[in-house]
């Protein structure tokens, strides 16, 4: 009998899979369990993945300063920043890259340097590792664990802009929502 079921489960997805029968449209929100076993599987998957991992027992001043760089150049964009909303990429993006400032802290340090380093499938957030360096990575995850202590203000003393306004052309004008 749970052979029969599962046959039919199979088939079933088999015939969904090849008439087109899931929206794959980035506009096209997930459905709450599609989420959850998602979401719930990349979870997990990191947890395991960050086991072996071995990251630094504290991270430098200088490792903070460097990953803020970085992160304004490389992960602002879409994951937004303190003050700064995310840009035209992170608002297309589905699922919705989480706000870091707000869950990074939910993450080890071993674990976002996993992300960091290999990305993750089907969720827009591509693998650093083979572009960067493991001690380029390390700094990012050293500003991404400051995240939720950073005001708007800290942040732009780091030197950011945390406006989406402030963001011009050459031209001197403000294309972004044109």
């Amino acid at each position: 009998m749970i052979i029969i079921v599962l046959g039919i489960a199979v088939l079933g997805g088999t015939i969904v899979i090849f008439m087109g029968g899931y929206n794959v449209a980035a506009t096209s929100p997930h459905s709450g369990l599609m989420k959850w076993i998602l979401h719930t599987t990349m979870q997990h998957s990191v947890s395991a993945q960050a086991s072996s991992v071995h990251a630094p027992a504290q991270f430098t001043e200088e490792q903070v300063r460097e990953g803020s760089l970085e992160f304004g150049e490389m992960c602002a964009a879409c994951h937004g920043a303190p003050g700064k909303e995310r840009g035209e990429i992170g608002k297309g993006l589905n699922p919705s890259p989480p706000n870091l400032a707000e869950v990074g802290s939910s993450w080890s340090s071993a674990e976002l340097f996993w992300i960091l380093k290999n990305g993750i499938k089907m969720t827009g957030m591509p693998a650093f590792g083979p572009t960067h360096s493991d001690a380029r990575l390390w700094s990012i995850v050293a500003f991404v664990m400051q995240l939720p202590k950073l005001t708007p203000d800290d942040y732009k003393k780091m030197g950011h802009s945390v406006s989406e306004h402030e963001h011009q052309h050459e031209d001197g004008h403000d294309h972004q929502h044109q």
